[in-house]
């Protein structure tokens, strides 16, 4: 009986000593692991602190255009421009050790621990403000052990790394306060329209109290919760003296008014132009993406509000709503490249898609200035004569010959000089001064201009048949406005992040690309658009516009079956307008053909009503003269009428128009020569264009 009884002593003694052996082995390992995870977060050093931020967008005249926040208002304030009692609030109810302790509060965490073992779950939490700000930096919300664990660690590295002051400065501005207002100066402006410096105590202990619940306590959705708890709040600042007893009467008996609550607006402004903002920042300038993301940044722009709001309200009042008729806009200072205004649709929220940038569309007859320049490179003159009547020009490489026609098949029949075949948007002639020239002329005087989108060096592309999009075409015309400089388009002239460094600067780019005299006379001919005195056998394009234009202008219209284009310009400013269904269904001309030009005008005038009306420059290399309309020689008083057109010096034409004026068999003569020589050059270039011998107009 005594062994027995010693042999269950001994058994007993040896399983304590197991038990002991075990939770000694545990409990060094336990420590080895803490102490691995304490070297761990020492050596590591501070963790990266950068969080979302607001980035904010200004115009050229550094107006704020938009803050770009994905729903998440930020903006970084320092604990100098804080007022005292939101700190004490914070720590009052989220963490009354916080000065003492060194990242966690083991009193609250034994009782948070002892109450989630009961309940078999992580169903109450004892976070310091340090995990707190570690979690909103770091981590997730997700109640799960894994979290938790990763807070602890990134919670030893900032108290070991970051000073209190700093910890607390970077918990106030991260923590969520509710209704998209993300740190304390988001939250004071929101809530009571002030600076947090100005916040007293009955007001930082209400926003102190948001971030427990920041729907559940909302003053807007639910006062009297808030309320409840910004007293309770008042009440610990007291017990722990960060307020005496007068001061905390006070605040309880201060009568907390709140600003209304405003929803969000849907369409900010200049969407469009925004959009392509951040796009050329990093696929042109090469901007991080994750520097844009985390925001922070001050992003200063071309943009013109005036100008903008100006094309937003004409293209929203021409657009047609009950209509999927859609539009673009772009305005560009010719001087700099400098884009002033972009509109992308008539609805950003319908449709954001950007017709002025992502849109490729056929120009039409808008792309005529870029072919007469060419000829006048290659020598021909605002006055060269050639004849407007139905042509078929032969295509041996193709079934059909090509065989353009004018709007409403209207033609003169007779010769036009290029000064009206430009006023008048003369196909034929259009197509015939391609003929006139190499293949690759016109290809490559776009090209100079601006124009990147590839280009058919064909017959038709006198007629702008190769598609391009709003701004680059827009653009291209820069060289006529501002004395033939390519200049690259530019939405962006500097970007800092938010401590004031400069991660990006641009300057204008500009490049001589056409000879300034011969870029003054394609302007001059582009004037002549809204001069309705030489209407003949067919309106100047602009004719319907004219009386609105109260500056000097120039301009070209343009048209398919499925566009309407109107690219126009001062001195100051070059704006291209698209309008068309995004389907290329075919438009209604007699309905749709004048919206592009209305947009055009009245954007442009409204835009620029401050502005002072520029004309032209006149190059010393040019001189004006008057020329016949009929005959398209020098205009004498004797003959009808006339209009002035500029030329080169020395270019302009020797004979005068009464040198015909009463012999019509002379004149008959002089237009047959003309038509036979016309006819023989067309043959010649043809032949080179297609490389045949086959070919005979």
């Amino acid at each position: 009986m005594e062994i027995a009884t010693r042999q269950q002593a001994n058994r007993r003694r040896s399983k304590w000593r197991w038990l002991f052996r075990l939770t000694l082995g545990f409990g060094i390992l336990g420590a080895f692991i803490l102490l691995v995870i304490f070297g761990l977060a020492y050596m590591m050093g501070p963790p990266p602190m950068e969080t979302s931020q607001s980035t904010t967008i200004y115009s050229d005249e550094r107006e704020v255009i938009n803050e770009q926040h994905q729903g998440q208002q930020r903006e970084w304030t320092d604990l100098d421009d804080v007022s005292p009692h939101v700190m004490d609030a914070f720590v009052a109810v989220e963490d009354r050790k916080f000065y003492d302790h060194h990242g966690f509060d083991y009193t609250r965490i034994g009782a948070a621990v002892l109450n989630n073992v009961r309940s078999l779950a992580l169903s109450e939490g004892a976070s310091t403000i340090t995990q707190q700000y570690a979690r909103n930096l770091f981590l997730s919300h997700d109640q799960t052990w894994d979290r938790k664990i990763r807070e602890a660690f990134y919670t030893l590295r900032l108290e070991w790394h970051v000073p209190k002051e700093d910890i607390l400065a970077g918990y106030i501005n991260t923590i969520n306060f509710g209704h998209g207002a993300y740190g304390i100066e988001q939250a004071a402006q929101m809530y009571f329209d002030i600076p947090a410096s100005e916040l007293n105590a009955a007001q930082s202990a209400l926003l102190a109290g948001l971030p427990r619940g920041p729907s559940y306590y909302s003053p807007y959705s639910h006062p009297d919760r808030a309320e409840d708890r910004q007293q309770l709040i008042l009440s610990m600042m007291n017990e722990q003296d960060a307020l005496s007893q007068a001061e905390y009467e006070e605040a309880l008996a201060y009568d907390l008014t709140y600003e209304s609550e405003e929803e969000e607006e849907q369409a900010t402004s200049a969407p469009y132009f925004q959009d392509t903002v951040e796009r050329e920042l990093v696929e042109r300038y090469d901007l991080d993406p994750e520097v844009l993301e985390a925001g922070g940044l001050n992003i200063y722009t071309t943009l013109d509000p005036d100008l903008q709001e100006a094309a937003e309200r004409y293209v929203e009042a021409e657009l047609p709503k009950d209509d999927p008729l859609q539009g673009a806009a772009v305005s560009i200072d010719p001087r700099n490249g400098d884009v002033k205004a972009m509109v992308g649709g008539k609805d950003y929220n319908e449709s954001p898609f950007n017709r002025a940038v992502d849109a490729q569309r056929a120009p039409g007859s808008v792309f005529k200035p870029f072919l007469y320049y060419a000829a006048l490179e290659n020598g021909f003159t605002a006055a060269t004569p050639l004849k407007s009547e139905p042509t078929s020009f032969p295509d041996p490489d193709g079934d059909q010959s090509y065989e353009p026609g004018n709007f409403n098949e209207n033609y003169a029949n007779d010769f036009i000089t290029m000064a009206q075949a430009m006023a008048y948007s003369d196909n034929i002639y259009a197509v015939k001064t391609n003929v006139l020239q190499e293949p690759d002329a016109l290809v490559e005087t776009a090209q100079a201009a601006g124009i990147e989108s590839p280009l058919s060096a064909n017959l038709s592309l006198a007629l702008g048949t190769s598609e391009v999009n709003v701004l680059e075409l827009t653009n291209a015309y820069s060289p006529f406005a501002n004395g033939g400089e390519r200049v690259d388009h530019r939405l962006v002239e500097r970007v800092e992040d938010h401590d004031g460094n400069v991660l990006l600067e641009t300057e204008p780019e500009r490049e001589q690309v056409f000879n300034p005299d011969l870029s003054y006379i394609a302007t001059d001919m582009m004037k002549e658009m809204f001069n309705p005195t030489i209407n003949d056998y067919a309106s100047v394009t602009g004719h319907s516009i004219a009386h609105l234009l109260q500056r000097p202008a120039a301009g070209k219209s343009g048209s398919t079956p499925s566009d309407s284009w109107m690219v126009g310009y001062t001195p100051q400013l070059v704006t291209g307008v698209w309008v068309g269904y995004d389907d290329n269904t075919a438009l209604d001309h007699g309905e749709h053909g004048q919206i592009a030009k209305r947009i055009w005008v009245n954007a442009l005038e409204s835009g620029l009503q401050d502005e002072l009306k520029q004309d032209f420059s006149t190059p010393d290399g040019v001189e004006e003269v008057n020329i016949d309309l009929e005959t398209g020689l020098l205009a004498d008083e004797a003959c009808g009428p006339s209009y002035t057109v500029a030329f080169q010096e020395d270019t302009e034409p020797e004979e005068s128009c009464v040198e015909y004026l009463d012999d019509e068999e002379a004149e008959e003569d002089a237009h047959e020569e003309r038509k036979n020589k016309e006819k023989e050059k067309l043959t010649d270039k043809l032949k080179r264009w297609f490389g045949s011998d086959e070919v005979e107009m």
